[in-house]
């Protein structure tokens, strides 16, 4: 293996983003493979992009895209994908820059690779949950995932969660170019696309847990554009 990145999209994570890049490089380096974080930043006034540049400065493994606008999640995930493609990475990770994913699953989602082409870290199969929420956004979360797994006919329980490991054979047959979806429709797109290209995915058990500093960047018209979109891909992808 010749090379895991793990990419990680910030809109002002100013006081996550250190911590999280200390706590996630021993967890890839311990797959004894080379490794990389790409942070991809997306013009934050908070100084985010200026301490992901300190981090390169002082952290080999590290780098960081400045983008100049504030462009959704979808966006930043894609430049970060083509960046890693760029420069050889056989996976490519996906992961929330607040904590809300362990750095300590790394290695888990990483192995799991070894027999799938597409490895999801998933809130709803056994073993899976989620701390800190309240009733009405679990209920929220998990029918939305519902919605979205019946609709468009997969087996996938958690379609809509964002730490995923991708071999980079899913991300150069899946038209990335064609993705329109951003937030939690980015999420359902992606992998619907590789499972409708054939390959194979499996979801490991992990534990979700809500962000401790910062606020959410998910909005209500980013969860309603995952509802409507959905039908949308159907349709687009039959």
């Amino acid at each position: 293996m010749a090379g895991v990145w793990l990419i990680l999209p910030t809109y002002n994570e100013a006081e996550n983003i250190g911590p999280l890049v200390r706590a996630a490089l021993p967890t890839l380096a311990s797959r004894g493979t080379e490794h990389h974080i790409l942070i991809v930043d997306d013009g934050s006034p908070d100084g985010t992009g200026e301490i992901a540049d300190r981090l390169a400065a002082e952290l080999e493994p590290v780098e960081v895209l400045h983008r100049t606008t504030k462009d959704g999640l979808g966006r930043a995930y894609l430049a970060g994908f083509a960046v890693a493609l760029e420069r050889g990475a056989d996976l490519v990770m996906e992961m929330d820059s607040d904590f809300s994913h362990d750095p300590n699953d790394i290695p888990r989602l990483i192995a799991a690779a070894g027999a799938a082409d597409l490895v999801l870290g998933s809130r709803y199969v056994p073993g899976g949950g989620i701390a800190d929420w309240g009733l009405l956004r679990r209920l929220t979360s998990r029918g939305g995932c519902t919605y979205a797994r019946r609709l468009l006919g997969v087996p996938v329980r958690d379609l809509t969660g964002g730490f995923k490991c991708f071999h980079r054979r899913v991300l150069e047959g899946i038209d990335l170019d064609d993705v329109r979806a951003d937030g939690y429709g980015f999420q359902i797109e992606l992998t619907y696309r590789a499972i409708r290209a054939g390959f194979t995915v499996a979801e490991i058990p992990i534990l979700f847990r809500e962000r401790e500093i910062g606020s959410s960047k998910m909005t209500a018209r980013i969860a309603l554009e995952a509802v409507w979109k959905v039908p949308a891909l159907k349709l687009r992808l039959r």
